[in-house]
This record gives structure tokens, sequence and C-alpha cells, in this order.
């Protein structure tokens, strides 16, 4: 047992001694910057971020307007399409705008929103 308990020390002893291990982090990938941008006037064709004035601006009156609390939805329609715009209200004010489209033909089959507003926009 004397033996043991010296050669057990000098193992602790050494151990302790040894230089540690570097060890290189791994490299971590940093996300990519959130980019915020200011709202930007509706490109032509798009109906998102426009008021009610600017939808009778481009379409004329609507066909059917339904509100639910502050919310409002315009239908707009021709022989070729049916457009629903549905407006909220801005968070912290400013007026309700579009924030969701939906298009399709008279049979009810969806379509492409953008042309189906190119097709109603009274301006063209």
């Amino acid at each position: 047992m004397r033996r043991i308990v010296p050669v057990i020390a000098l193992t602790f002893v050494l151990a302790s001694c040894a230089a540690p291990r570097e060890t290189t982090p791994a490299p971590v990938a940093a996300a990519p910057p959130a980019v915020v941008t200011a709202p930007q006037p509706p490109e032509a064709g798009a109906v998102i971020g426009m008021t009610a004035g600017d939808l009778f601006a481009h379409f004329g009156p609507p066909a059917l307007q339904v509100r639910e609390g502050g919310s409002l939805k315009l239908q707009f329609r021709s022989p070729t399409c049916v457009l629903d715009a549905y407006l909220y209200p801005a968070p912290g004010g400013g007026g309700a705008r579009v924030t969701h489209v939906d298009a399709r033909l008279p049979s009810g089959v969806d379509t492409n929103s953008a042309a189906c507003a190119a097709h109603l926009d009274r301006r063209s």
C-alpha cells in the first residue's frame, strides 16, 4: 500500500503538468442582417398596399363591398376575372390598406392576381 500511494500521487502531479490541449472553436456562420425596407408604392398591377381610394382610382366602383369590424373586402368584376381585395387597418393608424388579394375566373378557377388587376385597371 505504501508504494501505491506515491505512484498515484505522482500520476496526479504529472497529469496536472501536462500541457492543455488547444482546441479551436468551430466557426459560427453569422446570419445575414435583416433587411428592413420602407413600404414602397405599388408597382403596376400590384394591389398590395393600396388604399380604398387607390383601388377606386384604378378599378372604379366595386361590385361588392363587405365591412367586418375594421376590415373591408372590395370586389371588382369584369367578364374576364374577379378580384377580391382585403383591406385591414395599418398598425398605428394611417388607414386601411390591402394586405391580401384573391383573383379568379368567372368559372371560379384561381388566376393570377396581377394579370387580373392589369385587366381591370381603367387607367390603361
